[in-house]
């Protein structure tokens, strides 16, 4: 006997996908947008709603289930991981002083024994306002260079490549997220 979640999905129209055309808030209107910049910034807008509704309607016990051991990869792991990351690269792009960990390391992000032993949505709430938080800082580093090709930072990084590298890594963790979330609840889609 399996105990293995029933596969589903909320879309009635294309049942592979994650919600009906209408209903979803990334661009799948069909609409290219105009410019390389816009277009980079699209996928980063489109894989960072990605994970987030990957992880909407789930608790925060749900959030915390652990893949496959060893792993220690969780949906809420991923978004602290992507919280840590995002300072991270903020860190690569500027020229002060380096701003210091949120959760200890990229890879700390993913140990959730720092949760309290009776959890409660604050701590979804939390996690979920630290995430904004940093991306929010992180584009408006990145907006103050118009020209993809300037060099930035510390890490002497074009601000194309930055973009790029960005959209990969969302992309990355949102296939994590697939699979975590069909594992949790069998829910699916793109």
């Amino acid at each position: 006997m399996s105990t293995s979640p029933q596969r589903w999905s909320i879309a009635t129209v294309y049942p592979d996908m994650w919600v009906d055309p209408d209903d979803d808030p990334r661009n799948t209107a069909g609409h290219s947008p105009d410019g390389e910049r816009a277009t980079l910034l699209d996928y980063l807008r489109d894989y960072r709603l990605t994970l987030d509704l990957k992880c909407q309607g789930l608790t925060l016990e749900q959030m915390m289930l652990l893949s496959v051991p060893p792993s220690t990869m969780s949906l809420l792991g991923l978004v602290r991981h992507m919280t840590e990351v995002e300072r991270d690269w903020r860190n690569w792009i500027t020229d002060g002083e380096p701003e210091p960990p949120i959760y200890g390391s990229l890879d700390a992000a993913f140990d959730l024994s720092d949760i309290p032993s009776q959890p409660d949505d604050a701590v979804l709430t939390d996690a979920f306002a630290k995430l904004e938080l940093e991306q929010t800082s992180t584009d408006a580093v990145v907006s103050r260079h118009e020209d993809l090709g300037t060099h930035i930072g510390r890490e002497d990084i074009a601000v194309r490549e930055f973009l790029v590298h960005r959209i990969e890594e969302y992309a990355r963790h949102c296939g994590h997220a697939d699979l975590l979330r069909e594992c949790i609840d069998g829910r699916t889609g793109q």
